[in-house]
This record gives structure tokens, sequence and C-alpha cells, in this order.
């Protein structure tokens, strides 16, 4: 039985779940929820919980192979890739602008309920900044603090690097831990099938398709937006590299696919390093420092697209004209949000509190579009994890740190 299953395509597979998910939520509708709902909870615990101990060996072991072969390389490295954060940003935020402006989601839309969700706090720069460091170490990894753990790695990687011939065996020990997380890795995402079942079961058998239909033009521009970012935008960057479109995509479709069930970057954190990694095959020492940097800072569709299109959405329900201060403020907020909100919880409430607050319109907005979030949530996360694996891509490339017999570079025979 096993034997004939792992010969259907594991993207067939996938779709197959898919399929099945969505009949039984159609079918059974809130009925189904008890009995799906913990198939995707389960696949989301699993994946969970790989990404402390795996961002920890992968950065630690990155950091401590770039400091032995060039420490000035590693921080030009990273100057390279967040300016790279930022330009891919400013292209999102445009199209997002662009899109909302062609479609003029909210336009003539009354009556709709208001769900009862109060806006994020937004924390202050410095204290996003200050949290980073943790004052204890063990409490940082036991609650999941990932940027704190980026942190702690960072540092551990580090003095790995300075100590050398000192701690070989420690390093040994550090890389092996990597590999052995890999490999849970691999067996983790052979159950994505399964978990795609339970999870869009649950979505649609708790919200129902009929629920969508009065923000069917929003959701319409949200996913336009991001197919256009990731499938046109993204690709002109490939070219630009001289780099192979559909081997970047073939190999990060696990990533994708797993973003679009979860709506978790940090969740799909372990699939996308597995994708630029032992797919795409980019240099370990750098990937495994750059797609966590960008699972916490890089969020094309949660930081860009979603808070400009949101914002025309709010302001044409609420009969407001958005003026070009309006433009430059959400501009701004999108580019720097991401990156100064890293690591915040719910970062697409946070972005677009962010905004709406910045430019004075009204943060009901945010629960007017309470009741699709997770719908567009979908697509905005795997606009966000595409993202995450193409900026080291394009780095990577700049900098040959890309295995010649890398997809990107040479067609498979």
């Amino acid at each position: 039985m096993l034997s004939l299953l792992n010969k259907i395509p594991f993207w067939l597979r996938t779709v197959i779940g898919l399929v099945a998910g969505i009949a039984v939520g159609v079918i059974f509708g809130e009925r189904a929820v008890p009995y799906v709902e913990p198939i995707g909870d389960l696949f989301l615990r699993l994946i969970k919980m790989l990404i402390v101990p795996l961002v920890f060996f992968t950065i630690a072991s990155s950091i401590a192979k770039l400091g032995h072969q060039d420490g000035g390389k590693a921080v030009k490295l990273g100057v390279q890739t967040i300016l790279w954060f930022m330009i891919t940003s400013a292209l999102a935020v445009t199209l997002g602008l662009g899109i909302g402006h062609l479609f003029q989601p909210g336009l003539g839309l009354t009556g709709l309920p208001l769900a009862e969700l109060k806006p994020k706090d937004i924390p202050p720069v410095v204290d996003v900044f200050l949290g980073i460091v943790p004052t204890n170490i063990i409490d940082a990894f036991a609650e999941g603090q990932v940027l704190s753990v980026v942190f702690v790695a960072i540092i551990v990687g580090a003095a790995l690097a300075a100590l050398r011939d000192k701690t070989e065996s420690l390093s040994r020990i550090v890389e092996q831990g990597s590999q052995v997380m890999f490999q849970i890795t691999r067996w983790v995402i052979r159950l994505t099938p399964i978990g795609v079942f339970g999870l869009i079961g649950s979505v649609v058998g708790s919200y129902g398709l009929e629920s969508l239909t009065p923000l069917l033009g929003f959701i319409g521009a949200i996913y336009l937006a991001c197919l256009i970012h990731v499938f046109v935008i993204y690709p002109i960057l490939l070219k630009l590299h001289g780099l192979r479109v559909s081997g970047f995509y073939k190999g990060v479709f696990q990533a994708q696919q797993t973003a679009f069930f979860t709506c978790s970057s940090l969740g799909t954190l372990p699939v996308s390093l597995n994708s630029a990694i032992n797919n795409l095959k980019l240099s370990p020492s750098y990937a495994g420092f750059a797609v966590p940097l960008g699972a916490n800072m890089k969020m094309d569709g949660c930081g860009a697209i979603y808070p400009a299109i949101a914002s025309i959405f709010t302001a044409n329900y609420f009969g407001i004209d958005l003026t070009p201060a309006h433009i430059v403020i959400i501009y701004i907020s999108s580019i720097l949000g991401s990156l100064a909100t890293a690591g915040v919880p719910g970062v697409a409430t946070v972005m677009l509190t962010l905004t709406l607050t910045a430019a004075g319109l009204p943060l009901e907005g945010l629960a007017l579009l309470a009741a699709i979030d997770r719908i567009i949530d979908m697509v905005r996360t795997a606009t966000n994890v595409t993202g995450q694996i193409l900026i080291p891509t394009l780095v990577a490339r700049e900098n040959g740190l890309i295995d010649k017999e890398s997809p990107l570079l040479i067609r498979p025979s």
C-alpha cells in the first residue's frame, strides 16, 4: 500500500488532500471541524516543534563556517540581504497600491458586520530591538522567541569561528545537530497532504463559502496582487540575475504549499530551509543564516501588499479621499514597518494597525476584515515565504554561493 502511495507524485497527493478537505468542509460544514481540525493542528505542532532547534543549529553552524572563511564577507552578505528585503518591499507596496486603485475595494459597500477585534498595541521600535536580546537564554528557547534564538545562535556561531581549532569538536556537534534536524524535517514534510486535508477542511467547515461573498472584491484584489508579485515580479528579478525561473519554482513549491495551508512563515521555516539548501543548492552557510532572518523580517504579503490594499479598502468604505501624503505614509510604513516589528506575533494585524494609525485612517478597518483574515492569510504567507527564499537566492547569485549543480543554473537531465 505504501509503495503504491509513494508512486503518486507529492504535488498530486497534496492536491488530493486539498480537494478532499474542501469537499468535507462543504458537505459537513461545522460538524466536520471537531474531526478534521485536530489533524491540521497535529501537523502544525510537528512543524513548530522543529523551529527552535533547527534555527539554532543551522544559524550557529552557518555563522561558524562563514567566520572561518571571511568574517567581513558575513557582514557584507547581511547588508546585501537586508537591502534586497527593502527593495522588494518597495516593489510590493507599489503593486498593492496600483491594484487597490485599479479595483477600488470597499467602494459602495455598507453595513458590513464589525467583528470584536482590538487592534494590537505596537511596541516602540526600541523595545522590539531590546527584546531580541534575552535576559534568560533558557526562557527564550522554551517560549519559542525566534529572534532571541537567532541572536544567541549568531553569538555562539561567532564564538565558534573565533576559537577555531579550540572548539573543532563542538563545531562538528553543532553541524551534526543541523543535519539531524533536516532529516526530521524531511519526515514531517511527507505528512503535508494529510495536514493540508485537516487545515483546509477546518477552514471551509468553520467559515463556509457563503461568508466570503460580500468581500470577494477585496479577496480578489489581494490574491491578484500577490500572484503578480510572485509570478511576474519575482521571475523578472530571477531572469535579471541569469537564473532559471522554472528551477526556482520547482525548488520552492513544497515551501509555498506549506505556507499557504499553515499561514505561518515561521511554521514553514523548516521547509523553506530544506528548499533553499537541498533543492536550490544555495550555500548552506549563507542560506542557513539568511532564510531564518527573512522569516522574521521579509513580509511582502503581510507587510506591504496587504496594508496597502486594506488601507484603500478602509478609506473607500468610510468615504475618505486618500491624499499624496497618505500614499507616502503607507510607503514608509510598509517598507520599514516589517523590519521594525520583526518577531512581533500577528505581523499582518500589527502592520495594518501601524499603517492605519500612521495614515490617520479608522482602525475599524481591522474589524471589517477579520472574518476573512484566514482566507487571505493563506496567499499572504505564501508570498512572504517565496520572497524569503528568493532574496537569499539573488544574493547567493551575486556572491557565487550557488552550487554549480543547482537547478537554478542547469536544466535537469
